[in-house]
C-alpha cells in the first residue's frame, strides 16, 4: 500500500477565528463517503510519535495509528494519505477546517471534544498518569499535585483532567505546552526540567524503556477510550469505521497492531546488574568462542559484539518478538537474508551475521572518524538506521556540532524528536534517544563483561 505524505501546520491566523480553548472555529463541509471512494484517498491527520506516526531505522512508515488506518483504507478500496500536524491543538484546527476526513492521532474520547466532533468505536483504552522523576520532587496523591512544577499539553485531555480536580483543589495550577507533545514532556522531567507531567499510560510504557528514571506516582483518572475523531457531519464514515472495527478483519488487525506495538515492551534494568552477573556465568561460555571468532573477522572487539548481543537478546539464542525480529542478534528477516543466514535462531550464524551487519554500518560512516566513536555511530546507526544517523549529522552541522564526535552526536540524536529541528530533515521524526540510550547501555555492559573477565 503507497502513502503520500502531506505535511501540513495551521495556526490560529487574524482571518481565522478562534474558540477559547484554541481551536477554530472556521468549519468546512466534511467529504462524504462517496466522495473519499471516488477520490481513491483517505486523507487522516496524524502526529509523529511512537504510539501514532514514525518512521522505522529502515526509513519505512510504522505505529499503532498508521498501521490501524493504512489497514481501514484498504478495506476501502482507497490509498492512505497521511496529514502531519505538530501538535493536538493543530489536529483538531485542520479537522475543523476539513483538511482531512479524520484524525487516528491517539485522541482520548471527552466531553469537550464529543460537542463538537463524533468519535469511532475505541481504538485503545489507556488511563491518564502523572509521572515523575525517581529521586526528585514528587506528588503522592492528588492532593499533593499542587506541590509540584506540573507542565502538560495545551489542548490534551489532560487540561480537562485537571480542570476537574481543580474543583476540588483550587490550589492545583500547571504550565499549558503549546509547542510540543507528551513525549518531549516526559524528556523535559526525565532532564529534571519540570518536576511532574500527565501522559497517557501507553506513551509511557514505551517511553520509560528508554527513561528508566521515569516513575508513575499514581493514576489521574479511570481508563477512558482514545478513538479515531471525525466531523459532526462525518455520519456514514462513522458507520463504516465502526462496522470495520466490528468485523474480524477488524478485530485482527487491532490484535495484531495491540501485539506488535504494546504487548512486547523489552525491560531494562540498569541498577540490577545480578541476572547480567549469572549469565555471564552460565550463558557467556557457550558464545565466547564464537563472539570471539566474529569479533577477529570483523576488526571488532569481542566483548563489544557480547554485549551488543545481551542487549538485544540477553544471550537468547530463541529470543523473538511479535515484529519479526528473532535470535541471539535480534536480525530482521529481510536483513538475516541479506547477510546468507538461513537459520537466525543458530548462533553460529546469527552472531556472524549481526557482527558483519555492524561492521558494514561502520563502513558507511567516514573512516577518519576516530575510534571509539565510529563504532558508536555504528552502533547507533544498527539501532536507528544508517538514514536517520545521515540526519543528525547535517543537524549537528548547522548547529556548530561536531559529526564525528560521539560526544556531541549523542547531545543531537535527541533533536530529531523535535519539532524544530525534524520538520527540515530529509527522514523527518525520529526517535533520537533511544540509539543513545542503547549505546550507553552497550557500553555500561561491556565494562561490567571486561570487570568480571579481570
Amino acid at each position: 500500500m503507497s502513502t503520500r505524505l502531506i505535511f501540513a501546520a495551521l495556526a490560529c491566523l487574524g482571518l481565522i477565528a478562534c474558540s477559547h480553548d484554541g481551536t477554530s472555529t472556521t468549519t468546512s463541509e466534511p467529504r462524504t463517503l462517496s466522495d473519499i471512494k471516488t477520490s481513491g484517498e483517505l486523507r487522516v491527520l496524524m502526529r509523529n510519535a511512537p504510539t501514532i506516526y514514525y518512521l522505522d531505522k529502515n526509513s519505512h512508515a510504522a505505529g499503532p495509528e498508521y498501521q490501524m488506518s493504512e489497514a481501514f483504507a484498504e478495506h476501502l478500496g482507497v490509498k492512505l494519505v497521511v496529514v502531519l500536524e505538530e501538535t493536538i491543538t493543530d489536529t483538531l484546527n485542520a479537522l475543523k477546517a476539513g483538511k482531512a476526513d479524520m484524525a487516528a492521532s491517539g485522541l482520548t474520547v471527552t466531553d469537550q471534544r464529543e460537542a463538537r466532533f463524533i468519535f469511532s468505536k475505541q481504538i485503545e483504552s489507556v488511563t491518564e498518569q502523572l509521572v515523575c522523576r525517581r529521586g526528585g520532587n514528587v506528588a503522592k496523591s492528588l492532593d499533593e499535585l499542587h506541590k509540584v512544577s506540573l507542565e502538560v499539553v495545551a489542548g490534551s485531555s489532560y487540561e480537562e483532567t485537571l480542570q476537574t480536580l481543580k474543583i476540588n483543589n483550587p490550589q492545583l495550577s500547571w504550565k499549558s505546552n503549546t509547542q510540543t507533545g507528551t513525549e518531549a514532556l516526559l524528556q523535559k522531567v526525565w532532564d529534571g526540567k519540570i518536576d511532574c507531567t500527565i501522559a497517557d499510560s501507553n506513551i509511557v510504557d514505551v517511553n520509560r524503556r528508554f527513561m528508566p528514571e521515569l516513575v508513575v506516582m499514581l493514576d489521574v483518572s479511570e481508563q477512558k477510550s482514545q478513538a479515531w475523531m471525525m466531523p459532526s457531519g462525518s455520519t456514514a464514515l462513522k458507520s463504516a469505521v465502526n462496522t470495520w472495527l466490528d468485523s474480524s478483519v477488524g478485530k485482527a488487525t487491532a490484535q495484531l497492531v495491540h501485539d506488535r506495538y504494546y504487548s512486547y515492551i523489552e525491560q531494562f534494568d540498569f541498577v540490577d546488574i545480578r541476572t547480567l552477573v549469572r549469565r555471564i556465568e552460565d550463558r557467556l561460555p557457550k558464545y565466547e568462542s564464537i563472539f570471539a571468532s566474529a569479533a577477529k573477522q570483523h576488526n571488532l572487539d569481542d566483548t563489544l559484539i557480547a554485549a551488543q548481543a545481551y542487549q538485544e537478546s540477553h544471550w537468547d539464542a530463541h529470543a523473538k518478538s511479535p515484529t519479526g525480529v528473532r535470535g541471539i542478534m535480534m536480525l530482521t528477516q529481510n536483513t538475516a537474508k541479506s547477510l546468507g543466514v538461513k537459520d537466525r535462531l543458530n548462533p553460529k550464524e546469527a552472531i556472524p551475521a549481526g557482527a558483519l551487519y555492524l561492521h558494514k554500518m561502520r563502513e558507511r560512516f567516514d573512516d577518519a572518524i576516530p575510534e571509539p566513536d565510529r563504532t558508536y555511530m555504528a552502533l547507533a546507526a544498527y539501532n536507528i538506521g544508517r538514514a536517520h544517523m545521515h540526519d543528525a549529522q547535517t543537524l549537528a552541522r548547522k548547529l556548530g556540532k561536531d559529526p564525528a564526535r560521539w560526544s556531541d552526536m549523542k547531545e543531537v540524536l535527541p533533536l530529531l524528536s523535535d519539532k524544530r529541528y525534524y520538520k527540515d530533515l530529509k527522514y523527518g521524526y525520529a526517535r533520537g534517544l533511544e540509539p543513545v540510550r542503547y549505546v550507553q547501555r552497550i557500553r555500561n555492559y561491556e565494562d561490567i563483561i571486561k570487570g568480571y573477565d579481570e
